[in-house]
């Protein structure tokens, strides 16, 4: 079930098709997120509508709330949100080091209080492993220890339980005939431990392979120098996933080096906060010059939102605090990372990526403000 097609390779970046119970996920492919089985403003038909394949949901919060065994009761996770498209869920190991007010490690797991109200929790590899298996998405991720990128020692310390939980992992997998349980690369940003994990996670022969603790407050350079040491060591015929990592820049950046799978919760966040994503930069669409300005938030783009409005309405909607604002701002801000990478599948297959990707970057302004 879960194959991997390598259609064609420019360079190391990638075209491929991973194949789900769910359907065709075909690569390289945004995936926008979904946090608690649902994509925030957005309807399910909206999401399939602007072009998504994908979309990730998160155990630690579906744990806490509803439940996972409520969501297995009502069919799993695609039933219960009305999603009937390719689904990933990760293990909530980001959420438990990083949500928890408080929470202690050991070599077994990790026990924490609930940002909600403070209960008491525990994850170990075979809990988050169960309650993916109950949530039901076609791809599902191994527990992991996510530590701060530039720690040597304590990345030593969580590459050891991340390798010895994936097995634990492995071995509490209860569907794998209809969920794909991916194993994660650790390493912060040392490239001995970065290699040595990706070839412990490679040899486990998992149907596809991500990799965790970047974009966590590492420099851009460090991100590419660990990304240029793993996704050569990666299998080819395994899907790459790049966790956490969603801004244009860094799409292409990775996409040039290798990676097939990205999800990011920032389209969706810059969408509540009135700012549009475009292939040229940030828009702050509260600014003043919109107030008057009868052009589209980007010309060329065949979103719903740029074909219909104005970013003189938008604006309009994001002075007067009108929930539409959201909607439209995410609809276009995730039609945007979604078609840039099919357009990057295309330039792939074509044999133009690198000049594309090359004029992409040229071309991009990663901070502040454009009209």
């Amino acid at each position: 079930m879960f194959n991997y097609d390598l259609i064609a390779t420019e360079g190391a970046a990638r075209a491929g098709t991973f194949h789900t119970p769910h359907g065709p996920i075909e690569t390289p492919v945004f995936a926008p997120v979904g946090t608690l089985a649902t994509v925030k403003s957005l309807t399910p038909h909206q999401v399939k509508d602007l072009g998504a394949s994908l979309i990730l949901s998160n155990t630690y919060h579906l744990y806490l709330r509803p439940g996972d065994e409520l969501v297995r009761d009502f069919g799993g996770v695609h039933n219960f949100m009305r999603y009937d498209g390719p689904m990933l869920t990760d293990s909530g190991g980001f959420q438990v080091f990083s949500l928890g007010d408080i929470n202690t490690i050991d070599d077994d797991g990790v026990t924490f209080r609930s940002h909600i109200d403070g209960s008491k929790h525990r994850f170990t590899p075979e809990v988050a492993t169960h309650i993916q298996n109950n949530l039901g998405a076609d791809i599902i991720m191994a527990f992991d220890q996510c530590p701060d990128p530039y720690d040597r020692a304590i990345n030593e310390l969580a590459l050891e339980r991340t390798h010895a939980w994936l097995k634990r992992c492995v071995d509490a997998h209860q569907r794998p005939q209809d969920q794909a349980l991916f194993g994660i690369v650790q390493g912060g940003t040392f490239k001995d431990l970065r290699a040595q994990s990706a070839e412990f996670v490679a040899a486990q022969d998992l149907p596809g392979n991500a990799i965790g603790g970047l974009s966590v407050g590492e420099s851009k350079p460090d991100m590419h120098a660990m990304l240029e040491v793993v996704c050569p060591i990666l299998p080819a015929n395994k899907p790459r996933y790049l966790m956490g990592v969603g801004s244009p820049e860094d799409l292409i950046n990775g996409v040039l080096r290798g990676v097939d799978i990205f999800d990011c919760v920032l389209p969706t966040r810059l969408a509540r906060n009135q700012s549009a994503m475009t292939r040229t930069g940030r828009l702050n669409m509260r600014n003043r010059p919109f107030a008057r300005d009868e052009k589209p938030i980007e010309e060329g783009c065949q979103c719903y939102t740029c074909q219909n409005f104005t970013r003189a309405y938008i604006r309009h909607l994001c002075v007067s605090k009108e929930m539409l604002a959201s909607t439209l701002l995410s609809i276009h801000n995730l039609h945007t990372l979604v078609h840039m990478m099919k357009e990057a599948r295309q330039r792939i297959i074509e044999g133009t990526f690198t000049a594309w990707a090359e004029d992409f970057l040229a071309n991009y302004r990663v901070a502040g403000p454009r009209n």
